[in-house]
């Protein structure tokens, strides 16, 4: 898995919680597991981020050799999302460990979506109204839209009155962004795989 080896550090490119990069991930314990019928003999390291504290648990096979579960995993994109979209999701992924400029790149990423739907004049609030209105997303997908957007406005103003976001607020614009790709984009795209591939 990316070589990754169960050993006293994980080594990886970026942390699955904090997404800094190249985080000190350290060996906290190692156990050994098997299934009833003593066929599927697993080694489990569980490691912590000296960055963040989030915790990371690494399967495999033997000590020392590669990684082949890891939990949670990376948060990737998928390429059914158009370019700019993605490019802008994948930055706010990267960027978790900078809350208010994830917040603002999740935000983009919505607009970006909306735009390549074909809704591109107006501000983004209208952009999302249009949307529901012409029931493209759901009215709950919109009030989840308005969120991003007045959260990133919060970061793009620096509003007085609003609180600074932390990494858990930026996971949670993270997880809706990705949702609506899944929704506009990743799920029809496996669905037309799916028909061509029944025909």
């Amino acid at each position: 898995m990316n070589d990754l080896y169960l050993d006293q550090q994980l080594k990886m490119e970026r942390c699955p919680h904090c997404s800094v990069s190249k985080p000190n991930i350290v060996l906290k314990t190692n156990f050994e597991t098997n299934s009833y019928d003593k066929q599927n003999k697993r080694i489990w390291g569980i490691y912590a981020c000296n960055d963040c504290g989030g915790v990371i648990s690494a399967g495999g096979y033997t000590w020392t050799q590669e990684v082949y579960e890891l939990y949670p995993s990376n948060r990737t994109v998928d390429s059914s999302i158009p370019t700019k979209a993605r490019a802008f999701l994948h930055q706010a992924n990267e960027t978790i460990h900078a809350p208010s400029g994830s917040i603002m790149l999740s935000a983009s990423s919505v607009d970006a979506m909306l735009k390549e739907k074909g809704y591109k004049k107006g501000s983004l609030y209208k952009r999302i109204e249009e949307a529901v209105e012409d029931h493209l997303i759901t009215p709950e997908m919109g009030k989840w839209a308005h969120q991003v957007r007045l959260g990133a406005n919060d970061e793009r103003h620096a509003d007085e009155n609003a609180e600074l976001p932390d990494s858990v607020d930026a996971k949670k614009l993270i997880d809706f962004t990705t949702a609506l790709g899944e929704f506009l984009f990743v799920l029809p795209s496996r669905i037309e795989q799916g028909i061509k591939e029944t025909e």
